[in-house]
């Protein structure tokens, strides 16, 4: 296992996210964009992490035994990475991860996935809170439409722009996907 390379922590990527049904989205290339990252990831045997949300809501597409809550098969986990369910949008509470971690000696992560203002900001904002050095990867994310509290409908791509904003400098840093692959000198197929 690559030590000088961050853990990859891809969040929900399930196919529930993928349905017409979620939303309107920005960013349509994030799942190529996140599987290019998973290849150059496994390629030089980096950790990577899957997070899978199991809600707690009945009738949900993330509710245990719908179609929903599993993974997209293109970003479907190897035997040798590990999976970690969570039922909050933070993937640190009640899930492990920080022991997971920290037993590892990681200390820096790379977070993709959805959505960025959900599940990809509260994960972020821990692990930044918890000392890890974090990178979110802009175009490995993707955010939905939401209608903001004085009742304007804001774009998807407002939405993931603004969640980046809260997170840039105090939690993280934001990066790209080519970005990673020079600066950890990981090749890419994709």
């Amino acid at each position: 296992m690559q030590t000088n390379i961050p853990a990859l922590l891809i969040i929900d990527m399930q196919k529930g996210m993928a349905t017409q049904a979620a939303g309107a989205r920005n960013n349509p290339e994030a799942e190529h964009n996140i599987a290019r990252l998973l290849q150059a990831w496994r390629r030089v045997a980096a950790p990577v992490v899957h997070v899978r949300h199991i809600s707690r809501t009945p009738g949900s597409p993330f509710w245990p035994g719908q179609a929903g809550v599993e993974f997209q098969e293109s970003l479907m986990p190897l035997p040798s990475e590990h999976v970690l369910e969570k039922n909050v949008p933070d993937a640190f509470i009640h899930s492990g991860l920080e022991r997971w971690l920290r037993v590892r000696d990681i200390s820096r992560l790379v977070i993709v996935g959805v959505s960025t203002n959900n599940s990809v900001e509260a994960s972020a904002r821990t692990a930044g809170n918890l000392g890890f050095e974090t990178q979110v990867v802009a175009d490995a994310t993707f955010a939905f439409a939401q209608t903001d509290y004085a009742g304007v409908h804001r774009h998807p791509a407002e939405v993931h722009a603004m969640a980046l904003a809260n997170l840039a400098g105090e939690y993280a840093s934001i990066t790209d996907v080519q970005d990673l692959l020079d600066r950890f000198a990981v090749r890419s197929d994709g």
